[in-house]
């Protein structure tokens, strides 16, 4: 709190907490027995919050905005033109972490999926990852007049990721399988002399002034050759829809690494190769249906049968592990391949939300197999893909 000690500074701290909650509760003129009248901007606000969380019949008018209140019914009307001008309204008077918030919570309290399909529409949003899952929730759907937009609309967004994800996940993983590919036995034009120093220095001869290398350390050789073999199995069930965008970006990114062989593979009941769209991950997204039941062992089976260099192969399977298949099924799959040298991963989710609702037993096994299940950020993502490359523990997150 500012100024506590100076009645004009606490005053006006008064005021401005008042004002807080007037726009926090809403309400009418009594605003919850704050006494606090908006005027001006601050009405325009009050307006565009109550269309929103308010109740009663329109903008701002009775009710508040209380969680769990009896009234809370729709202010914004059914008709396009009414939600977009409250879309441009909530992008003038709040920053875009809230528009992106307010516009989820239009979508889900109000229905308004459907006028998503409307081109005008789709030009007024604030675009983001959740606004594009709810789009290819709706891929199906969506009338061809509305599609072209759409893909706009999604490509922004991928544009956007592309560019803060690409280059450290491009730096981070050309290290590990640099570092993956050094071999103890190189030819001497092969020879990696810094690092064979460092790695002797305990071997340093005073006297002679100078290194008895014991161990000698290389750079791999053929460095434009496929190095890895990457296999995202990615579930596509509607609860994973930020982790379906998020894994087709880094499929792209990974895809266009000449070292990194990548497989990009979605599931729910059916299994669908992506991987010859991976140059264009809008292409990817568009392909994927969001949605339907869950058949991991289905998906794993699939995935088992692509890899061709166990020891040199990556598996990520992107799940919340509901499984509808075969479970024990599921876990003797993961046991083989990791039997057989495979790097397996498993991830809860991949975005910026957490972990969302998972099976706890699948997830214990999955961990009593050597596989631990976690949820990953994407900004980690690069790190754990590069513990994998190199066959060293994962950095699970705490928690």
């Amino acid at each position: 709190m500012r100024g506590v000690g100076d009645g004009a500074g606490s005053g006006s701290d008064h005021a401005e907490r008042l004002r807080r909650w007037r726009l926090v509760l809403g309400g009418g003129e009594g605003a919850d027995g704050t006494g606090c009248v908006l005027g001006g901007r601050d009405a325009a606000m009050d307006g565009a919050l109550g269309a929103l969380y308010g109740g009663g019949a329109g903008a701002g008018t009775g009710g508040g905005r209380r969680r769990g209140g009896s009234e809370r019914a729709a202010g914004l009307g059914g008709s396009a033109p009414s939600v977009a001008r409250w879309l441009g309204d909530i992008r003038t008077y709040f920053p875009s972490s809230v528009v992106q918030v307010m516009q989820r919570d239009a979508i889900d309290r109000l229905g308004l999926a459907a006028l998503l399909m409307e081109p005008e529409m789709l030009e007024a949003v604030e675009a983001d990852v959740h606004l594009v899952g709810t789009l290819l929730s709706l891929n199906k759907a969506m009338p061809e007049t509305t599609k072209e937009t759409a893909r706009a609309v999604v490509r922004k967004v991928v544009e956007q990721l592309e560019k803060r994800l690409s280059t450290r996940t491009r730096a981070t993983l050309t290290g590990a399988l640099d570092r993956s590919a050094r071999t103890s036995r190189p030819r001497h034009r092969d020879i990696d002399w810094d690092r064979t120093i460092r790695a002797n220095l305990k071997n340093y001869l005073p006297e002679y002034r100078t290194v008895v290398p014991e161990r000698l350390v290389g750079y791999g050789r053929a460095a434009q050759s496929v190095k890895k073999d990457v296999i995202l199995c990615i579930d596509q069930s509607g609860s994973m829809a930020a982790s379906v965008v998020y894994a087709s970006v880094f499929g792209a990114v990974l895809a266009s690494m000449r070292s990194i062989a990548t497989r990009l593979v979605v599931f729910d009941t059916a299994v669908v190769d992506l991987t010859d769209q991976l140059d264009d991950p809008v292409d990817v997204l568009f392909g994927t249906q969001l949605g339907g039941g869950t058949d991991i062992n289905r998906a794993l089976a699939y995935c088992q049968s692509k890899i061709t260099r166990p020891a040199d192969t990556v598996v990520v399977l992107i799940s919340d592990l509901y499984e509808g298949g075969i479970r024990n099924e599921m876990l003797k799959r993961v046991a083989a391949m990791k039997a057989a040298g495979t790097q397996f991963v498993t991830l809860l989710a991949l975005s910026d939300e957490g972990a969302p609702a998972y099976d706890r037993e699948h997830a214990a096994a999955l961990a009593a197999l050597g596989a631990p299940a976690f949820a990953c950020t994407p900004d980690l993502f690069p790190e754990v893909m590069a513990a994998a490359i190199e066959k060293r523990p994962l950095p699970v997150p705490e928690g």
